[in-house]
């Protein structure tokens, strides 16, 4: 077997892990859509399994512009979701002086708090 030979190979098996990656994207694309109902979602999967080249080059035609977009949702929602989940951990301590003097300030207006509570809580802000 000489270098181009090898070579030939690897381009071989480049394109069947790229055809394989095409499919799985697919199927993944045609059960993530919601737009999408049973019997059409079946009738996609049939035409990928009976002419899987063919049904994939017309399946990317066809829907590749929604892909991109349900992909990019997807994408936006798990930012949105994960900037959510950062902003709840990180909780009240990031905030400025004037917020928590603030928020104490509407305990002791409520009688939460008592003045030398409130006076506590403004000197732990202002030292903060």
């Amino acid at each position: 077997m000489g270098f181009f030979d090898f070579l030939l190979w690897m381009l071989w098996i480049y394109l069947v892990i790229v055809c394989i990656w095409i499919f799985i994207w697919i199927f993944i694309d045609i059960f993530r859509d919601h737009t999408l109902n049973g019997w059409a979602k079946a009738l996609w999967i049939i035409l990928l399994v009976v002419l899987p080249f063919l049904g994939a080059i017309i399946y990317l035609i066809a829907r590749g512009g929604s892909m991109a977009k349900r992909q990019a949702q997807d994408a936006q929602a798990a930012a949105q979701a994960n900037a959510d989940y950062i902003r709840s951990v990180a909780g009240t301590s990031a905030s400025s002086p004037a917020t928590e003097i603030e928020r104490a300030q509407g305990l002791l207006a409520s009688g939460a708090i008592t003045q030398e509570e409130f006076d506590a809580l403004k000197a732990k802000a202002l030292a903060g």
